[in-house]
């Protein structure tokens, strides 16, 4: 099925209340995936409807006019939309064989005629390892700009040549060799790197022989076996036609280990094949939506307006009800329309007088409340907005200029002005509003056009509303009456947050606590050892409870994962696994599962020795193998993040496995009992693939690895790190927000204020918090230390001493802090707690706001939410006397916490 997704290009919502306004946006375009090129063609259909033979409907002659569109006298609705497609080219691929300038020089000629940045990734079998696997071939053998690959192949770049004949790029590749030499075959595939796609031959190697003891391998290609050509072509002229009568090792230099010319027995002849192949390429078109009014008062007209190319059918139909259901309208109906199944209508747009795209003109009662349709090109695509039907107001259609608008949207009229209206929508339409423009104005700040047009005050300032917002919002859904003021709540009163705000993000008032260190493995009964603590976690003040890895895995503390639904690792048995994740419900605790995605140890090793095909119940080939990772020579597309060089990369853009992860994290969130995720290396893939397990597991709260260096000149932190916490707002954003990331930019930053007394660092050139907690707090799960950077291994130790000064910051301010199962059971447990009870008692939550008051060498001080303050440093500091007067809380070693009274 091939089903394109639909954004708009010009979507405007206005709302008196908000205190920013979206300007002109461009829409994100979804993202595609490319499948591995192929030697046959696969069509697609539509997944609601399949398209049957149907009936024709005789067109009456008051048909409207194409000309009426220019006669109208307003219009009540325009919008455009970008409709982002894949396209399947075809191409060849050319193969030559040929005889230089004498009978021992020969030359290989690898061409494509498909555009790509293309790259032949090639080996050879030498004379005494027919039966065996590639080899590098001898360094004169290499065309220039080849580049080795580990041992085994090499990647030569196709250079761009421009083809008379047809005058488009052609790309090729020559390779000169010696026929004297000992090198009995050249083995390549081709491979696309824009897309990461791989051409192969009949889903195997290309295979050239240059001896005629090969003729059995089914891959082969210049022989009368040859399978797939291309009708037409010049066909394959010969056989291997060099045949030793002995063989003798293969040494390093491959062609100056000649063979003696009496050994040969034939003469090899030159040949040449093309073999079709198929590219899926992404086109862009647009489609633009007007309704304006007819001559006929009771009637409006709905244009369609798109420059796809060739046949478009429109699939059509209109609702009368806020339901959206579809039925068929009275006539008359457009020419070429048909009924289908008696529930919608299917029209072919009309060829523009100009010859660039069709159009179409609908003739619709003003009483109907909404016109549905989808596009359909050659039966084979269908085109909706986004994974759903277009919807197209039209009882209102003079108060509304976008889909999605609410109170207070504005219409367009023919002069083109903007005028308000105060039309009336229900509730929903108004929520779907409201969500939708804040959703778009999140992706226009990351977008390539926003970031070069609109500065980075603007982009934080609707970044910093959004928060506000948020806030006010999850007060007021809090309280027990809809009004901006929020709950007064007893002190001793416990709030209980909503068990669901937003999937993968929890309520706002989570307490991490990682339930493990490094060394934890080695009892073999943690989990029975953790369950005797569960009471003291709730007393704590703990909310959420990081879990180790639960897979059976190569490495014993769970990071090298091979049999993903064996639930029996060096933690405990899965039997253990279920009944300490009970424990901590039954006090009011969620649990969250440590899934490594990025990769996978395998079971088997392939034909080369290399270990890249899995076994236990999710038994894939390396087809799910990302394949540039040269260590493990996978069959699937480019990696899209950061390679992990201990094991396997997997390949994410591959159906298969995204279908087998989102049921295994499924199983786990139904059978252990999981509530959210610890998601281990995710700066090894896309943080799109994580939207969609996420939005399939639908966990309470998951938060992402996403780890990389913080920015350095000449071994002094950097004081600007804001490319640092970028990166991780990116992959945040990646997600569509539905996922947190460990803030290991606060962490770093903390490390050199603390550590060498430069209290200045805490606040950025903005006077806000340095990391993500300062530009998303929402999304930042801030930690001063964990697994990897504290306990055995010490990659990254916190200052030694002053930790406290860090859970002194963490524990006070936005985002959700996480606290190391090492300092909880530890001299600092008191501290922490007393902590922890600060922040609960104040309702501190992931979205309070930060005033920074002092930030120089040796102190840092800020109020949050106008209720607390704190400071760290041995520097003074006391908060400020007037209508708020403040008491001191709780203090130790160069830290202080005071609450407003």
């Amino acid at each position: 099925m091939s089903t394109v997704r639909l954004e708009p290009l010009l979507h405007q919502c206005f709302r008196d209340n908000l205190r920013f306004r979206s300007e002109s946006k461009k829409a994100k375009l979804c993202y595609y995936n490319h499948s591995p090129l192929k030697l046959a063609f696969n069509g697609g259909s539509f997944c609601n409807f399949k398209p049957l033979p149907v009936p024709s409907i005789r067109a009456s002659s008051t048909v409207i006019d194409t000309r009426e569109t220019s006669e109208v006298s307003e219009v009540l609705y325009r919008e455009t939309f970008t409709l982002k497609r894949t396209q399947k080219v075809e191409g060849r691929v050319s193969v030559r064989l040929e005889q230089r300038n004498d009978e021992a020089n020969w030359r290989l000629t690898v061409g494509c005629n498909l555009p790509g940045k293309w790259v032949l990734h090639w080996g050879v079998n030498y004379i005494d390892e027919v039966g065996s696997e590639w080899d590098q071939p001898p360094p004169e053998m290499r065309p220039p700009g080849s580049v080795p690959i580990k041992d085994y192949a090499i990647e030569t770049p196709l250079k761009n040549l421009l083809s008379t004949s047809e005058e488009k790029i052609f790309h090729e590749v020559r390779i000169n060799f010696n026929t004297y030499s000992s090198i009995a075959a050249i083995n390549f595939v081709l491979k696309d790197e824009e897309t990461g796609a791989w051409c192969q031959h009949r889903g195997r190697d290309f295979k050239v022989p240059l001896m005629d003891y090969l003729h059995e391998d089914f891959n082969i290609i210049g022989t009368k076996k040859s399978f797939g050509l291309l009708p037409g072509a010049p066909g394959q002229l010969s056989t291997m036609l060099l045949k030793p009568e002995g063989s003798q090792p293969k040494g390093q230099d491959g062609i100056n280990e000649q063979m003696d010319p009496k050994q040969q027995t034939k003469i090899l002849e030159g040949f040449y094949e093309e073999h079709s192949i198929l590219k899926e390429t992404s086109v862009e078109n647009f489609m633009t939506v007007s309704i304006t009014k007819s001559s006929e008062e009771d009637k409006n007209i709905v244009c369609l307006e798109t420059d796809l190319p060739r046949d478009v059918v429109v699939h059509w139909g209109v609702c009368r009800d806020d339901d959206k259901r579809w039925e068929i309208p009275a006539g008359p109906y457009p020419p070429e329309t048909k009924i289908y199944k008696k529930l919608a209508l299917q029209t072919l747009l009309q060829p523009k007088e100009d010859g660039h795209g069709s159009l179409g003109l609908f003739s619709l009662d003003k009483e109907l409340m909404g016109f549905l349709f989808v596009l359909n090109l050659n039966d084979k695509t269908w085109l909706n907005y986004m994974g759903s039907d277009f919807y197209i107001p039209l009882s209102n259609a003079g108060s509304k200029v976008s889909i999605h608008g609410g109170p207070g949207s504005s219409s367009v009229g023919a002069s083109g002005k903007t005028t308000e209206t105060s039309k009336t929508v229900s509730d929903a339409d108004y929520s779907d509003g409201v969500i939708s423009e804040i959703r778009n104005l999140v992706r226009d700040i990351s977008s390539e056009k926003t970031s070069k047009t609109k500065s980075k005050e603007w982009q934080e300032y609707v970044l910093q509303e959004i928060e506000k917002l948020a806030a006010e919002a999850y007060s007021i859904f809090r309280g027990s009456s809809p009004t901006f003021v929020e709950e007064s709540t007893p002190e001793t009163e416990t709030v209980i947050p909503p068990a669901k705000v937003c999937s993968g993000t929890g309520s706002g008032y989570e307490i991490l606590c990682q339930g493990f260190n490094w060394e934890s493995h080695k009892s073999g009964r943690w989990y029975m050892e953790l369950k005797e603590k569960v009471n003291e976690f709730a007393s704590l003040g703990f909310t959420v409870i990081w879990l180790p890895p639960p897979t059976e895995s190569i490495s014993p503390e769970g990071y090298m994962p091979k049999d993903l639904y064996n639930l029996n690792s060096r933690y405990g048995s899965m039997e253990e696994l279920k009944i300490l994740v009970k424990s901590f419900h039954q006090v009011g605790i969620k649990v969250l599962g440590d899934v490594v995605l990025n990769h996978r140890c395998a079971h088997y090793q392939n034909h080369n020795g290399v270990w890249n095909i899995f076994g236990g119940k999710l038994s894939w080939d390396d087809r799910a193998v990302v394949g540039d990772d040269p260590h493990f020579q996978g069959r699937g597309n480019k990696s899209s993040g950061d390679h992990f060089h201990a094991a396997p990369n997997i390949d994410h853009s591959q159906d298969f496995v995204r279908k087998d992860l989102k049921e295994w994290l499924c199983w786990l969130r139904k059978e252990i009992g999981y509530d959210g995720w610890r998601l281990d290396f995710v700066r090894g893939f896309w943080g799109g693939y994580i939207k969609d397990y996420l939005e399939t597991s639908e966990p309470y709260f998951a938060v992402g690895e996403y780890w990389d260096s913080l920015s350095y000149t000449y071994g002094e932190l950097d004081h600007n790190q804001d490319s640092h916490r970028q990166r991780i707002i990116d992959w945040i954003n990646a997600t569509n927000g539905t996922a947190g990331a460990f803030d290991v930019t606060t962490k770093g930053i903390l490390h050199d204020a603390i550590g060498r007394c430069q209290y200045w660092r805490l606040s950025d050139q903005k006077g806000k918090p340095p990391g993500v907690v300062g530009w998303w707090p929402s999304r930042a799960v801030t930690f001063i230390e964990n697994h990897d950077t504290g306990s055995t291994q010490g990659h990254w130790r916190f200052p030694g001493g002053k930790e406290m000064q860090g859970y002194a910051y963490i524990l006070t301010h936005p985002g959700t802090p996480a606290v190391f199962y090492d300092h909880v059971f530890s001299h600092y447990r008191s501290e922490i707690s007393a902590l922890l009870s600060v922040r609960h008692r104040l309702k501190i939550n992931c979205r309070s706001t930060v005033q920074i008051m002092k930030a120089n060498h040796d102190v840092y001080a800020a109020i949050i939410s106008e209720k607390l303050a704190m400071k760290i440093g041995p520097g003074h500091y006391e908060p400020p006397t007037g209508q708020q007067r403040w008491a001191l809380a709780l203090q130790g070693n160069d830290y202080k916490v005071w609450e407003a009274s």
